[in-house]
């Protein structure tokens, strides 16, 4: 009998050294998104976030989110508190996840939805799923979202061990993916705006052309059943929920009147509010030689400035949200954050990074 135990707390402890091991291993071959795509940080950031103080706006979707608002000037300009929960290639599924998972911690007044990913309707690219995905707290609502959003190339268990999917980078490594493989990583974002300080001015002649002609013009059915997913999980809390259209210039990512048409018709049939901020560009001053670091497909912190300027103002004056400038703990928290995000873009700036 004794033999017995000795041998089973043998095979429990290989057991125990093998997956801590695994867990080890993961830990140093998962990449850690900040020199190279640092946008596959941007979904943990938000947790020591929240952890000071609660947010009256969340926003949810692709790079035209987390490009395009800035919450320190929200703060600075009226007082609102927000955060931006946004991801590369951010699929509806995937905001309506994030969406879930954030209010296990706090439950914003107005969630802002940015339109763009509806043209997805499947799963696109399992990079794109790890820089979304693999930064989530573990909980039902992240294994939902993985396996809503998974390639067919793709395993669950990969996500549950990195280790099978990284353990082909050991030749790839560098000194930042042992720097931060245990310790905490520092902060890219500012309340998961991604600052953009490069200057590359839009070429617009042609782009009419250029972008590509309709060949089917209705949004996919399975991404607006997700949209009625999040626009019931927002009914449920008791949060509004907004659509937006952000700026943009380019070809790349035409905005097509017959999809406008439909989010058009959709926010009307739910009662919700929606924004196509491409015709309020010149009115809120963009300046596309100015205001772009890639040619006019997204904004640059000026861009982003301004359209965060405009886009406060809607939120204080038609949606109500409340000025907080005023009441602890927000002030104190906000003016640091209000403080580190000028300090960011004055290192940005003189050190010529973009």
């Amino acid at each position: 009998m004794k033999k017995k135990c000795i041998r089973a707390l043998c095979i429990l402890l290989t057991l125990c050294i093998l997956i801590g091991a695994l867990w080890a291993a993961g830990r140093v071959l998962w990449p850690k998104y900040l020199t190279a795509s640092p946008e596959g940080s941007l979904t943990a950031e938000y947790y020591a976030d929240v952890a000071e103080v609660s947010h009256d706006v969340l926003f949810v979707g692709d790079c035209e989110v987390y490009e395009s608002f800035i919450p320190a000037v929200l703060w600075e300009q009226y007082g609102i508190s927000s955060y931006v929960r946004g991801s590369a290639q951010q699929l509806v599924w995937q905001s309506y996840y994030l969406l879930e998972d954030a209010l296990r911690y706090e439950t914003p007044q107005v969630v802002v939805f940015n339109v763009l990913a509806l043209k997805y309707g499947e799963p696109q690219s399992e990079a794109y799923n790890r820089m979304t995905l693999d930064g989530m707290a573990w909980s039902q609502t992240k294994v939902n979202a993985i396996r809503a959003s998974v390639t067919e190339e793709e395993s669950f268990l990969s996500y549950l061990l990195p280790v099978l999917r990284f353990h082909s980078r050991w030749d790839e490594l560098t000194a930042e993916d042992w720097r931060y493989a245990f310790g905490a990583k520092p902060t890219i974002s500012d309340s998961g705006y991604l600052m953009q300080t490069g200057i590359q001015p839009a070429d617009s002649e042609g782009d009419d052309a250029l972008h590509e002609t309709l060949t089917d013009p209705s949004l996919p059915a399975s991404a607006l059943s997700w949209l009625d997913r999040m626009a019931d999980l927002c009914e449920e809390k008791g949060i509004a929920l907004v659509l937006v259209k952000s700026p943009t210039n380019s070809w790349r990512y035409w905005w097509y009147d017959e999809w406008d048409q439909q989010i058009r018709d959709y926010a009307a049939e739910r009662g919700l509010a929606y924004y196509n901020l491409i015709p309020d560009g010149e009115a809120m001053g963009l300046d596309w030689s100015q205001d772009t670091y890639d040619g006019g497909i997204h904004l640059n912190v000026t861009g982003a400035e301004k359209l965060s300027v405009w886009f406060g103002r809607i939120l204080s004056q038609e949606l109500h949200v409340p000025d907080r400038r005023a009441e602890e703990p927000y002030a104190q928290v906000w003016d640091g954050r209000v403080s580190d995000f000028y300090d960011r873009w004055a290192s940005l700036a003189g050190s010529g990074k973009s």
